[in-house]
C-alpha cells in the first residue's frame, strides 16, 4: 500500500526506493505545484518507466511545468547523487530499508537531507528477534523482505544514532508466511509490517518522554482529518479537546509543519526559566524506578 504523511502541500520530498515511480506521482499530486518530489533508484529499467510518464503526469495534474524527479544511485549515498544537506521536508520509502545492506547509512543519509523539522516517514518489515546469518543470506527470504528484516530494538538503536531521538511508530501488523516449508526454515521468528515517523529536531528532543506540564488542542484543520489526529500510535488527538503532552511531542508538533494546527498550552521545553519539570510523563513506558516511592507516607531515609 501507499506510504504518506499528512500536511504534504508545498512540501520538498524525496522517495527512497521509488521503483517506477508509483507513489511518486501520488506524492505530486498531494504536494502540489509550488511542490516538488525526488524519486531515487539504483535500477535502470525501473527509473526508464517512471521517466516516461515526468510530462504526462504534470499535464493531467494542470500544472506548467513538472515537479518530479528522478535520480539513478544509492539509497545509502544520496550525497554521490547530488543531493545534498537539509535540501527536504519529508523522505519517504516503502519496504525498501530492509533490502539495504547497509541500513546504518540509509538513516544517516536520511537525516542529512532533511531539514531541521522535517521527518521520515517509512513502511518496512521488522523481526521480534535478530535474523541469523544464514536466514539473511538466505535468497528467497531476502526476496520476500524477510531476510533483510531488522529487529524492531536494533532498528531504534540505529535510527537514535544517526540523530532521530525518540522514533515514533504510527501503526503495525503482523505478517502471515502461508509457506510451511517456509515457516519451518523461520524457526518462529516472527514479522511485522510497521510504519514508523522520525523527526529531525536537533537539540529539542530528549532520550524520554519528560513531563513540563504541557498540553496541545488540535484544531481539526489537517485536510482529511477533521475530527481527530493520530500522530502516532499512542497519541489519537482529537479536535477541540485539551490533550497533555511530554516536551518530545510538544516539538513533534510545535517545532513541524503541523505547527500550525495546534494551539498550545505552557512554555517550549529547554526554554530556559521558563518550563518547570514534574518528571518523566507518566504512561509513556518509563516509571519512577524507586520501589520506595510506592511506599506513600513512610517515613525518609538521612542521606
Amino acid at each position: 500500500g501507499l506510504c504518506v504523511p499528512e500536511a504534504l502541500s508545498g512540501l520538498s520530498v524525496l522517495d527512497l526506493g521509488c521503483g517506477s515511480g508509483r507513489d511518486c506521482y501520488v506524492l505530486a499530486q498531494l504536494v502540489g505545484e509550488s511542490g516538488s518530489v525526488v524519486g531515487v533508484d539504483m535500477t535502470d529499467e525501473q527509473l526508464s518507466t517512471a521517466r516516461q510518464h515526468v510530462a504526462w503526469h504534470a499535464d493531467a495534474f494542470g500544472y506548467a511545468r513538472p515537479n518530479t524527479d528522478f535520480k539513478q544511485g544509492y539509497i545509502e549515498d544520496l550525497k554521490g547523487i547530488g543531493l545534498g544537506d537539509e535540501t527536504f521536508d519529508v523522505v519517504v520509502s516503502n519496504c525498501v530499508v530492509n533490502l539495504s545492506p547497509d541500513k546504518a547509512a540509509v538513516l544517516r543519509e536520511a537525516f542529512r537531507v532533511l531539514k531541521a523539522g522535517g521527518e521520515m516517514y517509512f513502511s518496512d518489515v521488522y523481526a521480534d528477534r535478530r535474523v541469523p546469518p544464514h536466514l539473511r543470506d538466505d535468497p528467497l527470504l531476502y526476496g520476500e523482505c524477510l531476510g533483510g528484516a531488522l529487529y524492531w530494538n536494533d532498528f531504534l538503536a540505529l535510527a537514535k544514532a544517526a540523530g532521530f531521538a525518540d522514533p515514533r511508530l504510527v501503526e503495525d501488523a503482523p505478517i502471515t508466511v502461508a509457506n510451511p516449508a517456509l515457516e519451518e526454515k523461520l524457526c518462529g521468528i516472527r514479522f511485522y509490517s510497521a510504519t514508523y515517523r522520525l523527526f529531525k529536531l536537533p537539540g529539542r528532543l530528549e532520550a524520554d518522554c519528560e513531563d513540563y506540564g504541557q498540553a496541545v488542542v488540535y484544531k481539526g484543520t489537517l485536510p482529511g482529518r477533521a475530527a481527530a489526529f493520530d500522530l502516532d500510535s499512542h497519541h489519537h488527538i482529537e479536535a477541540g479537546k485539551v490533550f497533555p503532552v511530554c516536551g518530545n511531542t510538544y516539538h513533534m508538533l510545535a517545532s513541524t509543519r503541523f505547527r500550525q494546527h495546534f494551539e498550545y498550552v505552557g512554555a517550549h521545553p529547554h526554554e530556559a526559566g521558563k518550563s518547570a519539570h514534574f518528571g518523566i510523563f507518566d504512561g509513556c513506558g518509563k516509571s519512577l524506578p524507586f520501589a520506595s516511592a510506592s511506599a506513600a507516607g513512610a517515613g525518609g531515609q538521612c542521606c
